[in-house]
């Protein structure tokens, strides 16, 4: 009977709850709210109350459309050029026709732009570009596929907003900023730069991506080398007490941590690209990655392995990019023992090559190794010898070799 009298009191509350919600919750703004209805234009979209036997309510924001992960994701890197223009059908007819079954898709790009248009009067309006003329519709079309998708944002290689906001950035002689390629970063000890790029993933988790995959979750390379030259802020970091490359780790750690909370309620997988050098070394102390403490943190690890990406005579081998098998192996061996030593260890889903590396033979006498099939495979097969069976090929113009066995 006391039980009874106890949910006719408790029930009220709960719907109230479950009506308010919305309105309640502080990432989403009535501009976010307005863009959801517009992308989705005919599906429901909510915010469910599961597990309400609980102690804790948890609410999980449904999307609409009806993913299911793969029996081991193997993607390909898309541009959102590629996305919103012409090789998208390509890139379908790939995936389509083959073991692939992912697509990692640009929603922040390396500048800082956002692929799409957002509705206007968004925050984002600004930097939203017209690559993915109709985001809907992608989306619908990867659905209908069940191609699996991950929406990639590229987080502290920031130039717009580094242009836009310098106090957000690092400062030479009071200007922004730029490494040798031109490029800017924002600063990643500043929480407001957090909260930018995780408010994105938010929107992109709302489109009905299934995985948010940040990249470029690192200070500039070399940074330890201008540290004490650079204007920037520490903020919280300041005066933690620690020597400066443990502030710099803490701060890239603490920002994968935020991000998977914030991103929680909305039921999908945190990925985080990193080097894969950083499993090899106990941190990266310019750029602030610690392999262990990121994975700690995310639901899935992507170390960039790329052959070419490796010093000559790293692992003892003279030139990776000559040896895709042996390369993919030995970092294989050592990613492994780092893993099993933590306790709740991420899915391992390295980043593969299908490109060439003409640049790292000059002066050489080396013949360039070109990348097709065989290398290809050579990576896949050596990952697959190691127990690892995700995987993702980069190719930045997204042309992706022939014919290639994806689970050799």
């Amino acid at each position: 009977m006391r039980t009874q009298q106890l949910k006719k009191f408790i029930f009220p509350i709960v719907l109230l709850l479950v009506i308010l919600l919305p309105f309640a919750i502080p990432q989403k703004s009535s501009g976010d709210e307005e863009l959801i209805a517009s992308n989705h234009k005919e599906r429901q979209t909510s915010i469910q109350l599961i597990d309400e036997n609980a102690d804790v309510k948890r609410f999980v924001f449904d999307s609409g459309y009806q993913f299911e992960y793969p029996d081991a994701v193997r993607g390909i890197y898309v541009t959102g050029h590629s996305a919103g223009g012409s090789r998208f059908d390509t890139l379908l007819n790939l995936v389509n026709q083959s073991d692939l079954n992912a697509m990692v898709i640009d929603i922040k790009d390396d500048h800082g732009y956002i692929t799409f248009k957002p509705e206007e009067g968004s925050k984002f309006a600004g930097i939203g570009q017209n690559y993915i003329k109709d985001p809907v519709e992608m989306m619908k079309t990867l659905e209908k596929n069940q191609i699996y998708p991950i929406a990639r944002i590229v987080v502290f290689k920031d130039t717009v907003l580094a242009k836009n906001r310098p106090d957000l950035s690092f400062t030479d002689n009071g200007a922004v900023w730029k490494n040798n390629r031109g490029e800017s970063f924002v600063n990643p000890f500043v929480k407001e730069v957090w909260e930018y790029n995780v408010e994105i993933a938010k929107m992109a988790a709302e489109m009905g991506f299934q995985e948010i995959q940040f990249d470029y979750v690192r200070f500039p390379e070399g940074f330890e080398h201008r540290d004490k030259e650079l204007g920037y802020s520490q903020g919280d970091y300041a005066d933690d007490g620690s020597d400066n490359i443990q502030k710099r780790v803490q701060a890239v750690t603490d920002f994968v941590a935020y991000a998977k909370q914030e991103l929680e309620p909305y039921d999908i997988d945190v990925s985080v690209d990193i080097f894969g050098y950083s499993a090899t070394i106990p941190e990266a102390p310019g750029i602030g990655q610690n392999f262990s403490k990121i994975s700690e943190n995310v639901d899935v690890i992507s170390s960039m392995i790329y052959p070419s990406h490796w010093t000559n005579n790293y692992f003892g081998i003279s030139l990776p990019d000559a040896e895709p098998y042996r390369l993919t192996e030995e970092y294989a061996k050592v990613e492994n023992e780092v893993l099993s030593k933590l306790e709740n260890p991420p899915v391992s889903r390295p980043w593969i090559q299908d490109f060439e590396a003409p640049w790292i033979y000059y002066g050489t006498g080396v013949p360039v190794t070109q990348y097709g099939k065989a290398e290809v495979e050579a990576q896949i097969k050596a990952l697959n010898d190691n127990g690892i069976k995700e995987y993702l090929i980069w190719n930045a113009g997204n042309t992706y070799s022939e014919n290639v066995d994806y689970t050799p």
